[in-house]
C-alpha cells in the first residue's frame, strides 16, 4: 500500500503564485489610481478651506496676509507689517496648518499670479509644473 503525503507540488504552488501575480497586476494600478484621486480631492478641499479662512481674515482686517506672513497668519497674529487691527483667533480650527494630500506644506503667495492670493500644492512629485497626479493644484 502506497501512502500519499498531503501537500502541494511545486507546479501547483507556481500556478497559484502566477494567478496572484496576475490579479495584483490588474487590481493594483486601479487601487493606486483611486488612492491618488482621493489625495487630489482632499488637497482641493484643503485649498478651498484655506481660501475661506483667508476671506474671513480679509473681511476682518481689510487685507490678505502677505507672502511673508504666510498662512500661519490664520493661526496666530502676525507681528510683521502690516499688522492686522481686528485679528480674531480661529480663522482655522487647528493649531497647525494643514498639509496637502501627500503630506507637504502648501505654498502661499500674496499677491498671487492668478488671484489676489495663490494657494498651491505641488502634487505627488512635490515639483512645479507636473502632469497627471503630479500636476500642481492651485486655488481658483
Amino acid at each position: 500500500m502506497s501512502r500519499r503525503h498531503g501537500g502541494f507540488t511545486l507546479v501547483e504552488i507556481m500556478v497559484v503564485v502566477v494567478i496572484i501575480g496576475l490579479l495584483a497586476g490588474i487590481v493594483g494600478p486601479r487601487i493606486l489610481d483611486q488612492l491618488n484621486e482621493a489625495k487630489v480631492k482632499t488637497t482641493g478641499t484643503q485649498i478651498a478651506n484655506l481660501g475661506q479662512s483667508l476671506e474671513l481674515f480679509h473681511l476682518d482686517n481689510g487685507f490678505f496676509p502677505t507672502t511673508a506672513q504666510g498662512l500661519k497668519a490664520l493661526i496666530e497674529k502676525p507681528n510683521i507689517p502690516p499688522e492686522p487691527k481686528n485679528y480674531k483667533r480661529g480663522y482655522l480650527n487647528t493649531s497647525e496648518l494643514p498639509k496637502d494630500g501627500w503630506g507637504n506644506d502648501f505654498i502661499y503667495r500674496c499677491p498671487g499670479e492668478r488671484n489676489d492670493y495663490d494657494i498651491i500644492s505641488l502634487g505627488a512629485d512635490a515639483k512645479e509644473d507636473g502632469e497627471g497626479f503630479n500636476a500642481d493644484i492651485i486655488n481658483k
